[in-house]
């Protein structure tokens, strides 16, 4: 089914489309790529299985405090805030015009838990105070491919240094990193566990723990109560997480 664009904007950095479906509503940058996708009827719930995934650390520990490095449509500042009230949530977005698109289309809430900072990803985490977050969500992306920024290994430094010390990291890769990578071994000697979930559009969400932690069954009572706080198969999406380290 074709869709109907509903909002055309361009800033300095190219142009922001808002498309409808019967079901969905999705937020492009004058590509083919779809940078959000939320449920017309339920906007705190993300489309995209990768987006889902990516919320997995939840299932291991609760997190005070979650960085959004990424905000397009809002999906997971909007996701986070359903699933856990009394969380606070700092989102760090480099185009003022995709927050007002995100305000505006995708039912960013005003909310007194959720801060958005405009500016550069890479220079927020470099500011941010030592384990001052429990968990950061990368998904830094423009029209037609990732933002360098994510495979440097600064960045998984930096990303280390802000997390607590039960903290997690989330990275959405639009491939699989090289396992004998110096950013690998960058993660190896920050993160006490990484994790891969591979999804089907081919996306890789590498995920970091700082400490070990029990892995959970499938059939487990936080995945059945996370499910019914925020419906998005999350047995199912465990199922298929592969320890690497």
């Amino acid at each position: 089914m074709k869709g109907e664009i509903i909002h055309y904007t361009r800033d300095a950095l190219g142009g922001i489309l808002v498309i409808d479906y019967r079901k969905h509503r999705v937020m492009t940058f004058d590509s083919v790529f779809e940078q959000s996708k939320i449920d017309r009827h339920r906007p705190h719930l993300p489309v995209h299985e990768y987006s889902r995934a990516m919320l997995l650390p939840v299932a291991f520990s609760q997190p005070a405090h979650v960085t959004v490095l990424g905000l397009g449509g809002g999906v997971m500042a909007n996701a986070l805030l359903h699933l856990l009230p009394d969380c606070q949530v700092r989102a760090v977005e480099l185009r003022p015009s995709v927050l007002q698109v995100a305000r505006e289309y995708f039912s960013l809430p005003h909310s007194a838990n959720l801060t958005v900072t405009l500016g550069d990803a890479r220079d927020a985490i470099g500011q941010a105070p030592d384990s001052s977050t429990d968990l950061i969500l990368a998904d830094l992306y423009n029209s037609d491919r990732m933002s360098p920024t994510q495979a440097q290994r600064e960045f998984i430094r930096q990303c280390s240094r802000v997390l607590s010390g039960s903290g997690w990291l989330s990275i959405n890769y639009h491939r699989t990193p090289d396992l004998n990578s110096p950013l690998f071994r960058q993660l190896r000697g920050e993160f006490a566990v990484l994790l891969l979930f591979k999804s089907k559009t081919n996306n890789t969400v590498l995920f970091a723990s700082k400490q070990p932690f029990e892995a959970l069954h499938t059939k487990d009572p936080a995945l059945v109560s996370l499910e019914k706080r925020l419906p998005i198969d999350w047995r199912r999406l465990m199922a298929r997480v592969i320890r690497l380290t």
